[in-house]
């Protein structure tokens, strides 16, 4: 039996870019989203394998053709969230609302309500 979806509404509550994602040795965009006033929140990150921290080498299960493609998704993601959340710098992200859409208890996937800014 497939866990129903349930979607909560909050804010980006943190944001970064940088070093994260498994065992911060990946570069891309971190947030944290939630509700302080219905006590829950998420994390979620977006990025690759760091090119300075993690170097390639022939028992990798990827490419660096496949790294350079993951670091031009990440910058059209951050490109694109820009652009919904009507800002031009990262920082400002944090207080934009969110819908948040979770599986069961797992995140599925969010977005910027763009209809309420």
């Amino acid at each position: 039996m497939k866990p129903c979806l349930n979607k909560r509404i909050g804010k980006i509550q943190h944001v970064s870019f940088g070093l994260g994602g498994y065992q911060n040795a990946q570069l891309g965009i971190s947030f944290t989203l939630g509700s302080d006033k219905d006590g829950w929140g998420v994390g979620d990150f977006k990025g690759n394998w760091d090119a300075e921290t993690i170097e390639h080498s022939k028992n990798c299960e990827w490419t660096e053709e496949e790294r350079d493609k993951s670091y031009a998704e990440t910058m059209r993601y951050l490109s694109k969230l820009l652009r919904q959340a009507k800002v031009k710098d990262v920082s400002e992200l944090k207080g934009i609302p969110v819908e948040v859409t979770f599986e069961g208890n797992v995140l599925k996937e969010w977005r910027i309500l763009e209809e309420v800014l």
